[in-house]
């Protein structure tokens, strides 16, 4: 595995979601979320993020893929799972690429979609068998992301801190899930890691990404392990809460975080998505975050 390259040292990116800011007169009827998904892209660009997002405004994480995949209704699984009949996520992504030189494609992954969904088909077994057709049915939309140009693919995998999957099961569906691709793959999976990271940092992906600032236990936890030529997500800004850390604040959390990763070895990022904050926080937590990358990029 060669580590990714994203062009610059200590590159910045997003978890994902950003709050939504509503539609309103005629467009808004034909699509509500457009200026969402516009507002969510000024701002990361504004804020002077490096690897972007398309915002995630469209919905819960599992509602918006489980909501277009046959097999599936509401929350329930009523039959043989398949891929989606058009692109998901692609339309949002599409337009993101098309406003800023380095987008991520984001996917729900499919143990944790497995386990927010209630089988009621005789078509599975188990969770395990069903995350298998949910990781075949995301391939091909992880596909489609990196025909439009994405930079980057992450799946989120919250469901993996809990220790509920068994991690090589979940491997497996990971690797179906990307095993098409050539665009660097990154695992996103918050909260505390003590009891998986042995088993996170052997998954089939180029970059973990974490909570450090509300999990601040994680950076001790990477001092025992080896992660080799992996990249690491550092979550350095706490999304749980609305209030704005001081850039002394984030600045002292990144450097601490290089005194156990090299800094072509870190991204860094919020803990997780920002969709439940007001706007003109995530925004100014972004724009922050930013602003201390550069000073600590200046002593390189």
């Amino acid at each position: 595995m060669t580590r990714p390259h994203f062009g610059t040292i200590l590159p910045t990116t997003v978890v994902g979601s950003y709050p939504v800011v509503r539609s309103r007169g005629i467009s808004g009827l034909l699509d509500p979320f457009r200026e969402a998904v516009k507002a969510a892209v000024a701002d990361q660009i504004a804020a002077g993020i490096d690897i972007i997002s398309d915002g995630q405004v469209r919905g819960d994480m599992v509602g918006m893929f489980t909501g277009l995949i046959p097999g599936i209704r509401g929350n329930e699984v009523i039959g043989p799972v398949s891929p989606a009949a058009g692109p998901i996520t692609v339309p949002d992504t599409r337009y993101a690429i098309s406003r800023a030189p380095r987008v991520k494609g984001i996917i729900t992954g499919p143990s944790t979609l497995s386990f927010a969904l209630h089988i009621a088909t005789p078509s599975y077994r188990s969770r395990g068998e069903l995350a298998l057709d949910l990781a075949g049915a995301l391939s091909h939309e992880a596909v489609l992301l990196e025909e439009a140009g994405i930079s980057m693919i992450q799946i989120d995998e919250p469901i993996l801190s809990t220790g509920a999957v068994d991690p090589d099961a979940a491997a497996e569906a990971i690797r179906l899930v990307t095993g098409k691709l050539s665009v660097p793959v990154c695992l996103h999976v918050c909260g505390n890691l003590s009891d998986v990271l042995d088993d996170l940092v052997t998954m089939p992906v180029d970059i973990l990404d974490g909570e450090f600032a509300r999990s601040p236990e994680n950076l001790s936890l990477f001092r025992e392990v080896d992660v080799g030529e992996k990249m690491i997500g550092f979550g350095c800004i706490d999304s749980s809460r609305p209030e704005v850390e001081e850039g002394d604040r984030i600045r002292s959390r990144i450097e601490d975080a290089l005194t156990v990763f090299g800094p072509d070895q870190l991204l860094i990022d919020p803990d997780c998505g920002l969709r439940m904050l007001p706007r003109e926080s995530a925004f100014s937590k972004l724009s922050r975050m930013v602003e201390a990358v550069r000073t600590i990029r200046e002593d390189f």
